[in-house]
């Protein structure tokens, strides 16, 4: 039962409004460009702007830093959980079921245990987002690997050359640039990933926001939010210029 009832419906709304009111901040335009300390100014309503700002870059350094190991981990992993370049049937096997289950527990669950086993900090938060970015650029880069032409990888085989040297010098050069635009798409993903996992003290932005949140310091939290969507916007355009860039698209 998906206990959906109109009733309960209607009666929300209007709470749901109301709290959206109050994130609103009490902006006034005789003041509005004022200093930090008077009230209905943008520097008012961004006072703790240093601190947020150190924060934000503290989460983004957890998304990239978690992209970058979960990547290398699932370039390595995605060559046994190709169907055409696995060395046998048992490694083609338990590479696929092993990311399937990194993928498939939430990285919220993740940064509880890790909380848990290493401390409140950002190291949780970071291992929690390398661990599902495994599991999820693992499945993609093997699949692109599947996609891919066997004539160079024969090649290397007849010449003598090892698996290894086959997967290097045959396979990774064609399928680089898709591994690569699906690396800068999950770092946006990853980005509002280490957002929310500061919510169980895995560090970062998120862990100041549920603080604000906890206490109803209204203003501060759509200033929190605000300044989230304006950094995730900013890499969404820099991760997708950089897509564009590496796949060959709007080139003259």
């Amino acid at each position: 039962m998906s206990e959906f009832h109109p009733a309960t419906l209607a009666a929300g709304l209007p709470r749901a409004g109301d709290y959206f009111l109050r994130l609103l901040p009490d902006l006034r335009w005789a003041t509005l460009f004022g200093g930090w300390e008077t009230e209905g100014s943008i520097a008012f309503w961004f006072y703790r702007l240093d601190k947020w700002a150190l924060l934000l870059l503290e989460t983004a350094n957890m998304a990239a830093l978690a992209t970058l190991g979960g990547g290398l981990v699932a370039l390595l992993l995605s060559f046994l959980a190709a169907r055409n370049t696995a060395p046998g049937a048992w490694s083609y096997r338990l590479a696929r079921r092993g990311l399937e289950a990194m993928r498939t527990v939430p990285e919220i669950v993740y940064a509880l245990i890790l909380v848990w086993a290493f401390g409140v900090g950002p190291l949780a938060g970071i291992l929690a987002i390398a661990l599902h970015t495994t599991g999820a650029l693992g499945k993609l880069f093997a699949e692109a690997i599947e996609n891919a032409d066997m004539g160079p990888w024969d090649g290397v085989r007849a010449a003598g050359g090892s698996w290894a040297q086959a997967c290097r010098f045959a396979m990774l050069p064609q399928v680089a640039p898709n591994m690569i635009s699906y690396l800068l798409l999950r770092f946006e993903i990853n980005v509002r990933g280490a957002s929310v996992i500061g919510f169980v003290g895995a560090g970062g932005i998120g862990q100041e926001l549920y603080l604000v949140i906890s206490q109803n310091y209204y203003e501060e939290i759509s200033a929190i939010i605000l300044l989230i969507v304006l950094v995730v916007a900013m890499i969404d355009l820099l991760s997708e210029a950089l897509r564009r860039r590496v796949s060959g698209e709007g080139r003259a």
